[in-house]
């Protein structure tokens, strides 16, 4: 099992697939990171060597990933409650933040709809 930026690899995985496993990388970014050190996306993680799995590792570094990355999100939310910003008042309610209609199309961010009782008479 490799271990990348702090993340357990699954062996079973192509290397694609398993890079997505980080924190804020997908699958294009996984693809340009493969392409660009020219490791073959079909291969699998246990077959992947020391040099490989460095190359990728020095590759990432350049990126904010995993921690860093929830750090940085998690610090500039902290910041909008410390000011009281309506960007806040929206996160702290779990509607929509950027001006996104919720009369409908919320559901992901609002959760599941609750049926009113007695609504009609």
């Amino acid at each position: 099992m490799a271990r990348i930026a702090w993340v357990n690899l699954p062996n079973g995985k192509h290397v694609e697939i398993a890079l997505t496993y980080i924190y804020w990388i997908w699958r294009s970014q996984s693809n340009k990171i493969l392409d660009k050190l020219w490791i073959e996306k079909t291969k699998k993680i246990e077959k992947l060597t020391e040099q490989e799995l460095d190359l990728i590792r020095d590759e990432l570094k350049s990126n904010l990933i995993e921690w860093d990355l929830r750090r940085f999100i998690s610090s500039n939310i902290k910041r909008l409650q410390e000011i009281n910003c309506y960007r806040w008042q929206r996160h702290s309610k779990k509607l929509p933040v950027r001006w996104q209609r919720t009369k409908t199309n919320a559901r992901t961010r609002k959760g599941k709809a609750t049926a009113v009782a007695w609504k009609k008479k």
